[in-house]
């Protein structure tokens, strides 16, 4: 790790995807990785913990990453899990970690503020779960934004069809009060669903290769990605996997990865019903709303590749760049 190293705490509901944000987050020289909070989400909220600790120790790093645990429901609505696509406990369906680590002994939101609060400036805050933590420590501490140096968030659709429903994807949708405090309240960078599926994906091919490596990061990829190739097969007849926790990581390592970005007025639909969770990003500027919210709408999609290939083959993502 460098001296220069981008401090970071990551916010996670871990399943699968999440896994794979830690492992290059862990591998990498040029994050460093000062705690893990966990968000209700995608599964069981005591699988998400071991989850976390699970992959933390697979990449070496429990010795110097705590685990916290946080919000184990969302602000206000009920939600159900992804286990459809992550199964049951969120690995893929037949690995249930029980690792024996012990938790931090702070909620997840709290350990958010005190780091903040005792590292002005210095800390990036990347989500890449629902945003119930992130909106419990804007409670606690409402100058949280000036105390952080940037937010990252995986979620939202940027005028484009949901994942888990036709309105809405599934972080914004899980807690979209959540979801509205963090955008109204904090400058955000937004990787949403739509860049997600543009350019994070990794076809037949690619999985082919990966599975060719009989590295221990290789093969807990294997494993972990077989639920959601086998959802994404019956749902849309092809063989691949997406990367949206990843792929926000990857662009923290390498910031040249994005593209092309824009800054909006971007809100959250917090109503139940058909809308419930719909990100409104204003593009055309016809709302009144502040313009704060700054959106990736292009990826390198190759380079990310090469990255996260050679976190798998190589235990470094900067030696595929």
């Amino acid at each position: 790790m460098s001296d220069d190293a981008r401090k970071v705490i990551i916010d996670t509901d871990t399943a699968g995807d999440d896994t794979q944000a830690l492992l290059l987050a862990a591998t990498s020289d040029r994050l460093d990785v000062e705690g893990v909070t966990i968000c209700a989400g995608n599964v069981e909220f005591d699988y998400m913990v071991e989850n976390a600790k699970y992959t933390l120790d697979l990449a070496g790093a429990t010795d110097d990453v705590t685990v916290y645990e946080g919000a184990s429901e969302p602000l206000v609505k009920p939600h159900d899990h992804a286990t459809h696509v992550h199964g049951e406990g969120g690995l893929g369906g037949d690995l249930f970690p029980d690792t024996g680590i012990p938790s931090g002994d702070q909620h997840g939101a709290d350990y958010i503020v005190e780091k903040a609060r005792e590292n002005p400036g210095e800390i990036t805050l990347v989500c890449i779960a629902p945003l119930t933590n992130v909106a419990l420590a804007l409670r606690k501490e409402p100058n949280l934004g000036e105390l952080l140096d940037e937010v990252w968030v995986m979620g939202g659709n940027v005028n484009c069809l949901g994942n888990i429903t036709p309105a809405a994807e599934f972080n914004f949708w899980v807690d979209p009060e959540a979801a509205k405090v963090a955008l109204r309240e904090l400058d955000v960078t937004l990787f949403d669903w739509g860049v997600t599926v543009r350019d994070t994906a990794f076809d037949a091919d690619t999985l082919a290769r990966f599975e060719e490596s009989d590295t221990d990061y290789a093969e807990f990829f294997a494993e972990i990605t077989q639920s959601v190739r086998e959802f994404n097969e019956e749902s849309f007849g092809e063989d691949m996997t997406t990367q949206p926790d990843a792929g926000l990581v990857g662009a923290l390592i390498e910031p040249d990865l994005v593209e092309e970005s824009g800054t909006y007025h971007v809100d959250v639909d917090e109503r139940e019903g058909l809308t419930r969770g719909y990100t409104s990003v204003d593009e055309n500027d016809v709302t009144d709303g502040e313009a704060r919210t700054s959106v990736i709408e292009s990826f390198d999609g190759e380079r990310f590749e090469s990255m996260f290939e050679a976190m798998l083959f190589e235990g470094s993502p900067e030696a595929g760049l």
